[in-house]
């Protein structure tokens, strides 16, 4: 992970009581970034959500965390990185109401829904990435091309 200024963490992702230390620090790294109560909730919900679907599906693996910013905005950006089977059929997967079960039943498309940017890097055999990014008010507005 890069070294940048402000919140920095690699977390491991190995049982349920790291799913509980994911959460905590969330909550705390948004609340230090000026977060909202109910911009916390959705992100610490989000959160949650890919955090077991890396335990669960992808066998494990870690969530790095880190203060971004743009366009004088500032953001949390969360990472959940596994090396497990991947993810056949992405668009099933990101289809609403679609879960395999045994998480919060809101799957990735609703994980999406609660953060501001995301994106998903999955390969077959190779496993999965999904980063999130969430921003204290609004979100700034992409860089238009010139």
């Amino acid at each position: 992970m890069h070294t940048a200024a402000g919140v920095e963490a690699c977390l491991p992702i190995r049982s349920d009581m790291d799913l509980v230390w994911v959460r905590q620090h969330v909550r705390q790294a948004a609340a230090r970034l000026g977060f909202g109560l109910v911009d916390q909730t959705k992100l610490i919900t989000a959160a949650s959500e890919l955090a077991r679907n890396t335990l669960v599906h992808g066998g494990g693996g870690q969530m790095e965390a880190r203060q971004v910013g743009r366009a004088g905005a500032q953001g949390l950006q969360l990472a959940f990185i596994d090396e497990g089977p991947g993810i056949v059929d992405l668009d099933l997967a990101l289809s609403d109401g679609y879960t395999s079960g045994g998480g919060l039943g809101m799957g990735l498309s609703g994980a999406r829904r609660l953060v501001h940017d995301f994106d998903i890097d999955t390969t077959p055999g190779s496993g999965t990435t999904v980063r999130v990014t969430c921003w204290v008010g609004r979100p700034p507005r992409p860089r238009e091309e010139v």
